[in-house]
């Protein structure tokens, strides 16, 4: 993998949660991959298990309900890229309603390593939410 390859991972990988689309996850990961939305947690085994669980069908630590479409955007780019081995960095962020306001931003970190067909076998992530970016209790 070069960096370039792992940032059209990353813009498909952008696109596929946007898209709520079982096939365009399952494509970009490996059939075993092991996944893990912190990086404390078990993973989640298998491609089948890591699509259900972006759609929210799993009971996974850390995963959650899928995002409403047009209330998030994320930016992400490979940073270090060592073999099969990848590091990105980038935001994703959140609004209330489709076409509303930003009120949260999470930056990011993904820990990645590829197979030889270009599909992700193992992924970390670490994010933490950007200070102030969250709309006071009352307007939510």
């Amino acid at each position: 993998m070069d960096k370039a390859q792992v940032d059209r991972w990353l813009r498909a990988y952008v696109d596929a949660w946007k898209a709520s689309d079982r096939d365009l996850i399952g494509e970009l990961f490996a059939e075993d991959v092991e996944y893990r939305y912190h990086p404390y947690d078990d993973p989640v085994t298998g491609r089948d298990a890591v699509v259900g669980s972006w759609l929210g069908e799993g009971q996974d630590p850390g995963a959650w309900t899928p995002d409403e479409k047009g209330t998030f955007d994320a930016t992400y780019r490979a940073v270090a890229v060592d073999g099969d081995v990848a590091v990105a960095t980038g935001s994703s962020s959140y609004s209330a309603e489709p076409g509303g306001p930003v009120r949260t931003v999470f930056d990011n970190c993904f820990v990645m390593r590829f197979d030889a067909a270009g599909r992700c076998r193992e992924f970390t992530e670490w994010y933490v939410q950007r200070p102030g970016t969250v709309e006071p209790p009352s307007v939510r």
